[in-house]
């Protein structure tokens, strides 16, 4: 695409030094041809003759507008007129404009009347640029007109965005099929859109100073996308640059936090009840083998470990220090932290900016950035980081290891981490506490993770992103390795206003947070279940090579909900082939049902289940399968579960993998049938249809954001 950006920085030059903060019509059409956008042929006339003159060159009709930087809203005050058919309907509608305006606004400064091209037909869209506190500059795009007010059928990306990126706006709206061609009209032309688009967010990112910018509407028909209105607002207060500390940096100081060889406990005791009693504890009964040094004013040792009055005393390296002392003294503590050159602080306290104390926190910013100390919390409940056995926090120690990475903006989303965690016997590399993020956020702990042998998928809850770009890089990059899965609280406008009161957090736009959660491949979860449920069984599934999902059950209700559930999770049931079909058929009885879902009724012993299982890993066609039980005598809970197990492992041996999810239905003893299969390597869920179909849902997702499939 071909760029003036010269153009384009006299003319905004010019804004400032006139200190507008938007810029005229055809200022704004300036700009647009600098950058290639499309719109209409235009010229602004200084009298009637001259605006005669235009309208005839370019071809009638032609829509006539009142240039004045006094009036920003110009059909209010009667400024124009459309659909201008002939020479003397210019020039009278010169005249009318001009009476307009000096009755609207008599000391209005007036430039002239613009007269533009009148776009016919198309369909209305939307193209626009907004400023995000968290994520900066992003590109929109959605239904133009009045529309875009009611539905709100609008989508994100970050800008600059890719022709790709682009596409995928055109089909991410509610609306996608309009833009095809409904009803005998015509398909738009989307390489016309996609290039505005583009445009659009190579401009807004090439000058940030402006802040918002609106083509509407667009008229998008099958040949052309022209801009029928261009709004250019823009915002010259120098913005202060986010502190991101470099990645390498980053990963250093994360790796002695979360792999310390030594760890000072600041406020540790020996009375039961109190918080560095139980940090202590659970330091030593976590099996942590590092040094453990008790900082204690009075005490000479607690539970068996010498203690020290300050960290200044104790010779040798300390990587981590665990805070458990009262909001009043941490600033204190943590500047004595900085000259012992300690690489993170664990901010157990509360009393800092979730209680309106933000300069008590800003301080402690500081005194972070002036010793390259990184900060983890206030606020917060600690964190495990279970391939050290180190617990360094107030809560349980915790000792079920597995590849789980999981972290939480919140306290008590951190304890259902835990119990779940235990409950469901999902082993974790580590849980961590973010609270207020002062300092360490989701992106750090995502550096971290990346490069963690021993985590094989990260899962986040959050309620804001200090700095959602950054995040955005990072997690782009991460999710092509690691499924990256992100609960956002604060999804509605009540549970923004209450994310807000919480942890100082203040939910933007979720459709904004929806959309670049897609754009990076991140897995966005909708509820704390799914959180849990996908960082369980994400990474037990092995990846899909394909599309084609089959569903085997016993019951037929089961089969209805588990197609629904698909439906809902973006997974594409499989046509069924003749031959395939034919095949299936074999196994089953002649009142069962072939197709897709196969359904071999509740009567079949555990057999048909093995042959149909089997045959469903051996078509190369078939790349996953979900499975719905049925409670029978004939076939019992835990024959099923040994026998589907039997009949993967006969598959494996040959070299054959694909993903399979169970649901099942029956009385108490599915529990325990549902859990071995788990242990075995297959997510089965007893009493629900929804969550192994989401499961799986979730790891197409992943593999199809990391081009995978």
């Amino acid at each position: 695409m071909s760029k003036d950006k010269a153009k384009v920085r006299k003319i905004l030059d010019a804004v400032k030094a006139a200190g507008r903060d938007s810029l005229t019509a055809p200022e704004g059409k300036l700009v647009c041809d600098a950058y290639g956008i499309a719109v209409p042929q235009e010229g602004v006339a200084a009298n009637a003759a001259e605006a005669q003159k235009l309208a005839a060159a370019m071809g009638f009709p032609v829509v006539m507008k009142i240039v004045s930087p006094d009036i920003l809203h110009k059909t209010e005050a009667g400024g124009v007129i459309v659909g201008v058919k002939s020479a003397d309907e210019a020039a009278k509608g010169y005249d009318t404009i001009i009476a307009n305006a000096k009755k609207y606004k008599a000391d209005a400064q007036i430039l002239g009347v613009q007269v533009q091209q009148m776009l016919k037909g198309g369909q209305e869209v939307i193209i626009g640029a907004v400023t995000d506190d968290s994520f900066g500059k992003l590109v929109a795009f959605g239904l133009g007109g009045v529309l875009v007010e009611v539905l709100k059928d609008i989508t994100f990306r970050l800008a600059p965005a890719t022709k790709e990126d682009a596409f995928s706006m055109l089909d991410g709206i509610q609306a996608a099929e309009m833009l095809k061609g409904v009803r005998g009209s015509d398909p738009v032309d989307r390489e016309a859109l996609a290039k505005l688009i583009v445009g659009v967010s190579e401009l807004v990112t090439d000058f940030p100073e402006i802040s918002e910018l609106d083509l509407n509407p667009v008229f998008a028909s099958k040949d052309s996308a022209i801009a029928a209105d261009v709004r250019i607002v823009v915002d010259f207060a120098p913005k202060q640059p986010r502190h991101r500390p470099a990645e390498a940096d980053v990963l250093s100081s994360m790796s002695r936090i979360m792999q310390p060889k030594s760890v000072a406990v600041i406020g540790a005791s020996a009375e039961d009840g109190k918080i560095g009693n139980s940090v202590m504890k659970n330091l030593i009964n976590g099996g942590y083998k590092g040094n453990i040094y008790p900082i204690h004013p009075k005490a000479t040792e607690i539970l068996g470990y010498k203690a020290f009055k300050s960290v200044k005393d104790v010779p040798g390296e300390i990587d981590t220090a665990v805070f458990a002392i009262p909001a009043k003294f941490v600033a204190g503590a943590l500047t004595e932290c900085g000259e012992k050159k300690i690489a993170g602080a664990v901010l157990i306290p509360s009393g800092f900016a979730e209680t309106g104390e933000h300069e008590m926190q800003e301080e402690l910013v500081k005194i972070g950035r002036k010793y390259n100390i990184r900060l983890m919390g206030p606020n917060i409940y600690g964190f495990y980081y279970t391939p050290a056995n180190l617990c360094a926090t107030f809560c349980t120690s915790y000792d079920v290891k597995g590849s789980a990475a999981l972290s939480s903006q919140s306290g008590g989303i951190g304890m259902a981490i835990i119990g779940f965690s235990r409950s469901a016997k999902m082993g974790v590399s580590a849980i961590v506490g973010l609270g207020n993020k002062s300092d360490i956020d989701e992106d750090d702990l995502l550096i971290f993770f990346e490069q963690d042998p021993n985590t094989k998928v990260i899962a986040q809850h959050c309620e804001d992103l200090k700095d959602g770009r950054a995040f955005a890089e990072v997690a782009r990059r991460v999710s092509k390795k690691k499924p990256v899965i992100v609960l956002k609280a604060g999804r509605t406008s009540a549970g923004a206003k209450a994310a807000s009161s919480h942890t100082g957090a203040l939910a933007g736009n979720d459709k904004i947070y929806e959309d670049v959660f897609k754009q990076v491949g991140v897995i966005r979860a909708r509820s704390l279940r799914d959180l849990l449920e996908f960082a369980r069984g994400v990474p037990v599934l092995p990846t899909p090579k394909g599309e084609n999902v089959v569903i085997i059950t016993g019951a037929g209700g089961s089969g209805v909900l588990l197609s629904d559930a698909c439906v809902d999770n973006k997974l594409s049931l499989m046509p069924m082939p003749d031959d395939l079909d034919k095949a299936f058929r074999k196994f089953i009885p002649p009142f069962g049902a072939a197709g897709n879902p196969v359904d071999i009724t509740g009567g079949e012993p555990p057999q048909t289940y093995k042959n149909t299982v089997l045959l469903g890993l051996e078509d190369d066609r078939i790349h996953s399968l979900i499975l719905g039980y049925w409670h029978t005598i004939i076939t019992p809970p835990m024959t099923f579960a040994k026998i589907i197990v039997e009949a993967r492992d006969e598959m494996r041996a040959k070299g054959i993998e694909k993903p399979i999810v169970a649901s099942l239905a029956g009385d108490v003893q599915v529990e325990e049938a549902a859990q071995y299969l788990y242990e075995h390597g297959i997510p089965a869920y007893a009493y629900s249809t929804e969550i192994p179909v989401a499961v799986l849902g979730a790891k197409y997702q992943w593999a199809r954001g990391a081009g995978l499939l």
